[in-house]
């Protein structure tokens, strides 16, 4: 509850929005868990099909939502993102998702296993967007989230074209003050200031190495794993930046650029800052 160091570099300041690139999983996560609480998605272990129904004929009725929340759907999608005709960038440059996520297959011989993969967090959008029933998405956040928790800037959420849908997989824009604010929320468990915003149970799903559906003790509901014994976990977007949470040591620690910088392992270096905290 307390802002011990703050440094920004290169012009940068506290106001300066940043691209949290696939930090935004976690957030869409976040957004799931809170449509459960509120009902409108029933469960996470729901057929993905029971919101999408049209990717049935995909075969996608095997795949719940909690095989897309640990990236185990079996769903092919070519994560390189230096391959221009890949499904990264496909999801990325195009403007319409719902058109490119119907292109996607199931991979021959199914069978659920652990592939990071941003077509299943772009799935994760679609569904929640079908159980707002006209709502948006970047709308239900400001409802659940971003209102409720008091944030000190607006936030924006990147589209695929004008009047489309958020880029679930990515592209939430925020300071670091607010990305702060998400973490603090999801170390006291889903609580706000006496609030309930999320469900303890959700945030617990998240905070529990285990492996899920045939996934990795290390990726729980789009949430990594830092450190077993003390379960520290951290949001991450792919250009270095982060929301590192240490719940043994009450830790938060953003880090925000346009590179990784000198270090590689950022997790690492957060991990020796928390346990000196």
């Amino acid at each position: 509850d307390t802002v011990i160091y703050e440094k920004y570099f290169d012009g940068y300041d506290k106001e300066k929005i940043v691209p949290s690139f696939s930090m935004a999983k976690s957030v869409i996560s976040m957004l799931i868990g809170c449509a459960i609480d509120d009902g409108l998605i029933k469960s996470n272990d729901e057929p993905i099909t029971n919101y999408l129904p049209e990717l049935k004929e995909n075969g996608f009725e095997k795949v719940t939502i909690s095989h897309l929340l640990n990236m185990t759907s079996g769903i092919e999608f070519n994560e390189n993102y230096y391959n221009p005709f890949g499904n990264a960038a496909s999801v990325y440059y195009g403007r319409n998702l719902q058109k490119e996520i119907s292109k996607l297959k199931l991979e021959k011989n199914h069978k659920p296993s652990f592939n990071y993969s941003s077509g299943d967090s772009q799935i994760l959008g679609l569904i929640l967007e079908s159980s707002l029933k006209g709502k948006k998405i970047s709308e239900y956040l400001e409802e659940k989230i971003w209102k409720p928790l008091g944030m000190e800037y607006d936030a924006s959420w990147s589209l695929d074209k004008k009047n489309g849908v958020e880029k679930t997989f990515c592209c939430l824009n925020s300071v670091a003050i607010d990305y702060a604010k998400l973490g603090r929320l999801f170390l006291n468990n889903g609580n706000w200031n006496g609030e309930q915003i999320i469900s303890k149970e959700w945030v617990e799903k998240t905070t529990k190495a285990e492996n899920n559906l045939n996934g990795v003790w290390y990726y729980q509901n789009h949430w990594w794993i830092s450190n077993k014994e003390d379960m520290s976990f951290y949001a991450q977007g792919i250009l270095g930046q982060y929301i590192y949470l240490n719940p043994k040591t009450e830790t938060i620690i953003v880090r925000l650029g346009k590179n990784y910088g000198k270090y590689s392992d950022w997790d690492n270096v957060f991990e020796s800052i928390a346990k000196v905290k």
